[in-house]
């Protein structure tokens, strides 16, 4: 279960969500400059689990096949983003950043190069605020779109090691009045964990300066 790895609490959770929550908003004011309409994000809670938790946490509240914008990301902390939707969301989603202009051949047809543009926009949004307030930086791949079950998608087999975990947050978007929930996930090995909650406590010695440190 990767319980070598102590969990993100306290101060380093609420660092974490509030790093998290700057970068959901940053990501819903650019996503209205592309949509040019209202983008509204919910604030994420925050949960560290492992892989087969993270495919049962989806399965449970999706029953429909899953679409997914993956990005890699390397940097002091290395890993692999995921935005989630489920698929009947996904088209939702590309009618509303086109503005309901397209017909539904359209739709379908265009549906990859919208979600693609829309996860680049949000987990960017996310990483990049990520590593400024750690004063670090990341570098990200080009996005790729993927099809399939929560335990594909977090690619979960019977060889799955135990120390592969997901920082899990359950997002809901309203564009145009529609309702589009989805998922963000970080995939990340217990060594980039540790590295974030060391780099988390010295945002937290800077913001707090209890100690006086500097990064």
């Amino acid at each position: 279960m990767g319980q070598e790895f102590e969990a993100i609490v306290g101060l380093e959770r609420d660092a974490l969500t509030e790093i998290m929550n700057i970068g959901v908003s940053r990501a819903a004011s650019n996503l209205r400059k592309m949509i040019g309409d209202q983008v509204h994000l919910s604030v994420p809670s925050i949960e560290v689990v492992n892989q087969r938790r993270a495919a049962r946490l989806i399965s449970e509240r999706e029953i429909s096949e899953l679409i997914a914008v993956r990005q890699d990301f390397n940097g002091p902390f290395s890993g692999r983003a995921l935005l989630i939707f489920p698929e009947t969301n996904s088209l939702e989603l590309v009618r509303a950043v086109t503005g309901d202009a397209l017909s539904a051949d359209e739709v379908l047809e265009m549906e990859n190069e919208a979600l693609a543009e829309t996860g680049n926009i949000i987990l960017n949004s996310c990483l990049a605020t990520m590593a400024n307030m750690l004063k670090r930086s990341l570098t990200m791949t080009i996005p790729e779109i993927l099809r399939g079950s929560g335990e594909s998608l977090f690619e979960v087999t019977d060889e799955t090691p135990a120390e592969g975990l997901v920082l899990f947050l359950y997002i809901d978007f309203a564009v145009r009045r529609r309702d589009i929930r989805g998922y963000i996930a970080m995939m990340m090995d217990i060594p980039s964990l540790e590295i974030l909650r060391e780099l988390l406590a010295e945002f937290i010695a800077r913001v707090v300066g209890d100690d006086g440190a500097d990064a």
